[in-house]
């Protein structure tokens, strides 16, 4: 069984405390870390459940709060400490190749005329700006409150990757615009 990204998440989570579903994924958004594993309520609630029968976790209790729906309480079993130590070990250790869809558009990029690479490129790196400066601000309001370095080398990774992307690219503007970049003639 390989823990998949969400389950790592949850894991880790529950290696904190013991906690109901709803509660990990106001946790994943309050921390932001959405931005890094894909989450919704029900994909989390059914990751919690495959590590449930994977016995990685187990049930500690379930509480209903008016007429809300019944909470399951779960916490993290001796299995899925080491299910999760190994996973992370295995994560920050063997590189995977990963296919992220800006790469794909960068590889098919001489297919637009010069001007149109140049426009969409801008637009890309504004947005990255935007991004850098959002991720720039997060990761100083937790430093503020306290927060552990250990606990924002994602966020930090994160904002350096990003920052390097947009440098990257903005710097392929300037040698398009400037022709130190030879761009494939516009298709007829």
């Amino acid at each position: 069984m390989t823990l998949k990204p969400l389950g790592v998440a949850a894991l880790a989570l529950l290696a904190e405390r013991p906690m109901h579903p709803y509660e990990m994924y106001q946790l994943l958004l309050e921390r932001h870390e959405d931005r890094m594993v894909k989450v919704r309520p029900g994909s989390l609630y059914h990751a919690v459940e495959r590590l449930h029968a994977d016995e990685l976790v187990e049930v500690t209790g379930t509480e209903r709060e008016g007429n809300r729906p019944e909470r399951t309480t779960y916490a993290l079993t001796e299995q899925g400490r080491t299910a999760l130590r190994q996973r992370v070990t295995e994560l920050l250790t063997t590189p995977v190749r990963e296919y992220p869809l800006f790469t794909h558009a960068l590889s098919e990029a001489h297919n637009l005329p010069a001007h149109e690479a140049v426009s969409a490129f801008t637009t890309y790196a504004d947005h990255l700006d935007h991004e850098i400066a959002e991720l720039g601000g997060l990761l100083d309001a937790a430093r503020a409150r306290g927060a552990e370095e250990t606990y924002l080398l994602g966020g930090d990774y994160l904002l350096h990757s990003t920052t390097a992307q947009r440098d990257w690219i903005r710097t392929l503007i300037t040698r398009i615009e400037t022709k130190d970049f030879t761009w494939q003639p516009d298709n007829p």
